[in-house]
């Protein structure tokens, strides 16, 4: 990476560089945000069924 670093700075391209980096940063917090939306989904149904099960079985005792 040291090499591609100094090749783009010659070539005075920091500005690409700049917006590669901020895109490759962007692209990385969106994966991860993801991620987490879809473990905080399965818990939200994991709950709701659970929740479901009890409901279930309180009306059984009636």
């Amino acid at each position: 990476m040291d090499d591609l670093t100094k090749t783009v700075i010659e070539r005075g391209d920091l500005a690409h560089l700049a917006l590669f980096l901020w895109a490759s940063g962007a692209s990385a917090l969106l994966v991860w945000t993801l991620k987490e939306l879809a473990a905080a989904n399965k818990r939200f149904n994991d709950f709701v069924h659970e929740i479901a099960s009890l409901n279930r079985l309180f009306k059984k005792g009636d």
